[in-house]
C-alpha cells in the first residue's frame, strides 16, 4: 500500500528505522485494529496506533466521558465531558492523524455482537475493566482466529500478554489462552475496581503504551511475540518481570476436551416470564 508524500514526511522516523521501513509502514497502513474500551488503557493504545499510522482503528465503548476519567484517560479532554467516549476518541484521533480511519461502536460488546465485530479486524487490543468482558473478548478472538493483545492494571501495577491460542509453538503445543492463565474469574466483589481503590494515571499510561507496542510488533513482525509470556510491571519497586505461561490441556476452550464451542455461555439469560403474563 503506497504512502503519500505527506505520509512519508509524517512517518519518516519509522521509515528510517531498520526493522520497520517502508514495508512495515505499509503493513501498518493496511491494518485494521479493534480497541475494546476507550478508557485508561484504550487511550494510549488509540493514540499511539493512530500516531503510528494504523490504517483503520475500531473502538468500542458504551460509556460517556466524565470528569473523573480525565486523570488517566488521555484520549479525552475537558470539553468532551458528557460525550460518548467513542465520539470523543474519534475526534481526537482525527486531529492527531487525518490519514487514519476510525470506526466507532457505541455499544457494549456482548455474545450477540462480539463475533461479527471482531471478525472485521485483524487484531484486537483489550482494555476492558471487567472479567466478563475479558473472557468474552478472549473466547471470541479464539473462534475468529484473531490475535489478542490483552492488558490490565491495578493501583500501581499492571500486566500484559499476547494471546494466539489458535496457533502453535515450535514444538507443536498450542499457545496459551486467557483461560489457561486465569481459569476462572474471581468471585464478584473480591477484586475492587479503580473507583474504589484508585489508580495512578501514569501507570495506566505505561501499560497501555506497552500494549500498543505489542500490537505494532504483531502487525509488522518486529521482534519476539509476547505470546506464551506475561509481562508484569510494578511501579512502586520499580520493576518489570516476565514469566512464562503455558497451554493448559484441561482448559474448557482449547484443551484436549473442550466444552466451550461457541459464545452462547456468555449470553445474559433473560428472566423467565410465566405464560400469559407478557
Amino acid at each position: 500500500m503506497a504512502l503519500s508524500p505527506e505520509e512519508i514526511q509524517r512517518y519518516k522516523r519509522h521509515l528510517v528505522l531498520h526493522d520497520i521501513g517502508g514495508q512495515g509502514q505499509a503493513k501498518l497502513k493496511a491494518a485494521r485494529v479493534l480497541v475494546v474500551g476507550a478508557g485508561g488503557l484504550g487511550s494510549p493504545v488509540l493514540l499511539y496506533l493512530a500516531a503510528a499510522g494504523v490504517g483503520t482503528i475500531g473502538v468500542i465503548d458504551d460509556d460517556k466521558v466524565s470528569l473523573d476519567n480525565l486523570q488517566r484517560q488521555v484520549v479525552h479532554t475537558t470539553g468532551a465531558v458528557g460525550m460518548p467516549k467513542v465520539e470523543s476518541a474519534r475526534e481526537t484521533l482525527a486531529r492527531l492523524n487525518p490519514h487514519v480511519a476510525v470506526e466507532t461502536f457505541e455499544t457494549r460488546l456482548d455474545a450477540g455482537n462480539a463475533a461479527d465485530i471482531i471478525s472485521r479486524f485483524d487484531i484486537v487490543a483489550d482494555g476492558s475493566d471487567n472479567f466478563a468482558t475479558r473472557y468474552l473478548v478472549s473466547d471470541a478472538c479464539y473462534f475468529a482466529r484473531r490475535t489478542l493483545v490483552h492488558a490490565a492494571v491495578g493501583p500501581f501495577d499492571g500486566y500484559l500478554t499476547t494471546l494466539k491460542p489458535f496457533a502453535r509453538t515450535a514444538d507443536g503445543t498450542p499457545y496459551p489462552s486467557y483461560r489457561c492463565i486465569f481459569p476462572e474469574a474471581p468471585p464478584p466483589g473480591t477484586v475492587p475496581n479503580c473507583s474504589e481503590v484508585g489508580v495512578l494515571g501514569s501507570v495506566v499510561g505505561v501499560v497501555g503504551t506497552l500494549q500498543a507496542t505489542e500490537v505494532i510488533k504483531e502487525l509488522t513482525g518486529v521482534g519476539e511475540s509476547l505470546a506464551g509470556r506475561l509481562l508484569l510491571y510494578d511501579a512502586k519497586e520499580p520493576r518489570f518481570e516476565t514469566v512464562r505461561v503455558a497451554w493448559d490441556p484441561e482448559n474448557p476452550l482449547t484443551g484436549l476436551n473442550p466444552t466451550l464451542v461457541d459464545l452462547s455461555p456468555h449470553a445474559i439469560p433473560r428472566p423467565t416470564v410465566p405464560a400469559g403474563t407478557e
